[in-house]
């Protein structure tokens, strides 16, 4: 059996992705990759993704610059959620590494407090500046 065989995909042959900084342990991201995107990033030890905006295959950092190497790949127990360890690269080591398109480090920089969203993670480049239009 294909190692990719093992994977439950869901209805549009997609399967939910954590990407972890190998380093902290924060979770910087969640995608989706269908089977070409999981076996282009095990083939290239880059994350590639499969972009639903766009319908097509998403090389992290294609635009950006901020590319993402991945360590490990891991499934979970019930063979339906990966979970990519990886490095973010194009930024300076010394500072905190983008990983979402709003500039933060995390996609997840909203924290529910007091019943409202609150943004707690700074911008740490101009988003305008980070993707191409």
């Amino acid at each position: 059996m294909d190692w990719l065989d093992r994977i439950k995909w869901d209805r549009d042959g997609l399967v939910p992705v954590i990407a972890q900084e190998a380093g902290t342990g924060d979770v910087l991201m969640f995608a989706w990759m269908n089977r070409d995107a999981l076996a282009a990033t095990a083939e290239r030890g880059q994350a590639v993704y499969w972009s639903r905006s766009r319908q097509r295959l998403w090389h992290k950092g294609e635009e950006s610059g901020h590319f993402q190497q991945v360590h490990e790949i891991r499934l979970d127990c019930d063979n339906d959620v990966l979970l990519l360890e990886v490095t973010p690269l194009g930024h300076d080591p010394a500072q905190p590494s983008i990983a979402c398109h709003t500039g933060r480090h995390s996609c997840f920089y909203q924290r529910l407090q007091a019943g409202q969203w609150q943004a707690v993670e700074p911008v740490l480049e101009d988003p305008q500046g980070i993707h191409k239009p």
